[in-house]
């Protein structure tokens, strides 16, 4: 059989799949009770062409018509849409152990070694097991209080970087805090820096591993038509898996040299030694933990790879725009930085004991969430049963899809909701009281349920502390003489919200110039 002629039967045969599908909905009435409302599918490929080039934006969109629980059909897949606080907290609060579990996609099968990692493992004991060894060793209270100096430091070496390069030239904020993010990562993980000294300053492997990483989110976020038409997932017709399979021996051959220079170390000089995460992981090989079994070294690295992507990009974009946000406005950042000047002063670097007396700088961290939150369109989940949302029918086998970018900008939740508003947070405001940990579904920039974000204490440690330094310690001018109203703010859509533009900044120290070397 010629490839032309596959093609065509693999053509066929997914067109037969789909009139077979939809003539046993008709003549069946397979479904006790209405689908929820969308959109009228394509045939074969379903609503995948109503996703367009921004699907969290799109489904936004759809969902101003169709309500905020949502159908759609992509190529044979039910997919339910949540684009409402209400509608997210039935999903994710009353029937949460239902949709614990992720879809098969490709991106968990060519990236996150075949479903072995946390993020897209199967629910079960298996993920219990790592989910617990992350939740001891690497964020719980006492480990993130364990190493809260290391992010101070790897903090005062983005200082110090950023005071050296003065006015001669602009720098790339979200290059260097990424880099700040990784190091300080690093040295929790594998007890050293990934990227030289730190600075990040002219760093090829610094560059690359960004580069790796926002090809990661962006492929990751790409609706793969294989993952939705099984006929054609070996045509692979927009190139994702082959990308995708490149990609992952990129990040293999990383994580190979981290995990051999790891054990040679650990061997030779005994585990009593360590106290990073990866010796902790090298060490439950042989010592099950838990009702999961023994951890193997596929299982090692593919949490070593959730950790450096998930870990770092996320923290680093999000302080980005929230230092784009306060540069546009100027009356929020002089407040944030009288905050900080009576609380800190002039003669010292924010720390982390500091965070919790900074009430307005956590308004202005919880509205950076609600306006950029780092993951739009949540990780899909899977419905384990059929189910019933408000009324509707959700089949068996639904993928979930909350739209957390829609949920935050809803009109319905939130006075003008476009409007980058710290006060909304504070006693007096809309929602004083509102949390970004998952209990108020309005603002759920890390998810919500069994299968929240692993690492949202740490993230929300990073994010506030960065962003209070680089507020407290820095006067911020835009590259070029561009002006703040003009300033760049629209998204690049991938797995995860990176701006479309990087932040070009000459930061300006304000404080007493030994606090910059100290």
């Amino acid at each position: 059989m010629t490839s032309l002629a596959f093609v065509l039967y693999s053509l066929l045969i997914a067109v037969f799949l789909y009139c077979l599908l939809n003539l046993r909905t008709l003549l069946f009435n397979r479904h006790p009770r209405p689908l929820p409302p969308g959109p009228t599918p394509w045939p074969v490929i379903g609503n995948l062409p109503h996703l367009g080039t921004m699907p969290h934006h799109s489904i936004a969109t759809m969902a101003r018509t169709y309500g905020p629980l949502m159908h759609l059909r992509l190529g044979l897949v039910d997919v339910v849409v949540a684009a409402s606080a209400s509608v997210a907290a039935q999903f994710l609060k009353t029937h949460d152990a239902n949709f614990s579990s992720r879809p098969p996609n490709s991106g968990a099968k060519h990236i996150a070694y075949n479903y072995q990692d946390l993020v897209f493992a199967p629910y079960g004991p298996r993920w219990r097991m790592l989910r617990k060894i992350c939740s001891v060793h690497l964020f719980s209270t006492k480990a993130l209080d364990d190493f809260r100096h290391v992010r101070q430091e790897e903090i005062a070496i983005l200082t110090r970087a950023l005071e050296s390069a003065g006015q001669a030239a602009a720098v790339n904020l979200g290059q260097l805090l990424n880099v700040c993010t990784t190091n300080a990562l690093g040295r929790v993980m594998l007890g050293h820096r990934v990227f030289g000294d730190g600075s990040g300053s002219g760093d090829p492997k610094a560059d690359e591993f960004k580069e790796m990483v926002v090809e990661l989110m962006v492929l990751a976020g790409v609706f793969n038509i294989g993952d939705f038409v099984p006929a054609l997932e070996w045509l692979d017709p927009q190139g994702v898996a082959s990308k995708m399979k490149k990609l992952h021996a990129r990040f293999d051959s990383f994580l190979n040299k981290i995990l051999e220079e790891h054990k040679v170390n650990y061997s030779s000089s005994g585990a009593q030694k360590h106290t990073d995460l990866l010796s902790t992981l090298i060490s439950l090989k042989d010592d099950a933990d838990g009702e999961g079994g023994k951890l193997t070294d596929i299982e090692i690295k593919a949490l070593l790879l959730d950790l450096f992507t998930a870990g770092t990009d996320t923290s680093s974009s999000t302080v980005e725009w929230a230092i784009a946000e306060l540069i546009r406005h100027p009356k929020i950042l002089a407040q944030a930085k009288q905050e900080l000047d009576s609380i800190v002063g002039p003669d010292r670097r924010v720390t982390e004991s500091d965070l919790a007396q900074l009430t307005f700088l956590q308004a202005i961290i919880k509205e950076t969430f609600r306006l950029h939150p780092s993951t739009p369109l949540s990780l899909p989940r899977m419905a384990s049963d059929s189910c019933e949302i408000n009324g509707y029918f959700i089949p068996k086998g639904s993928t979930l899809l909350v739209n957390v970018w829609a949920i935050a900008r809803d009109p319905d939740a939130w006075a003008e909701p476009l409007e980058f508003r710290p006060e909304r947070f504070l006693p007096g405001g809309e929602k004083p009281n509102a949390d970004v940990r998952g209990n108020d579904f309005e603002v759920i920039p890390f998810g919500a349920g069994r299968r929240i974000c692993a690492g949202m204490s740490l993230g929300l440690r990073m994010v506030q502390l960065l962003t209070a330094t680089l507020v407290h310690a820095f006067d911020w001018d835009l590259a070029d003489g561009q002006s703040a109203e003009k300033l760049n703010m629209d998204e690049a859509y991938g797995l995860t919200l990176q701006r479309a533009a990087p932040l070009m900044v000459h930061p300006r120290p304000r404080l007493a110039p030994h606090v910059y070397r100290a």
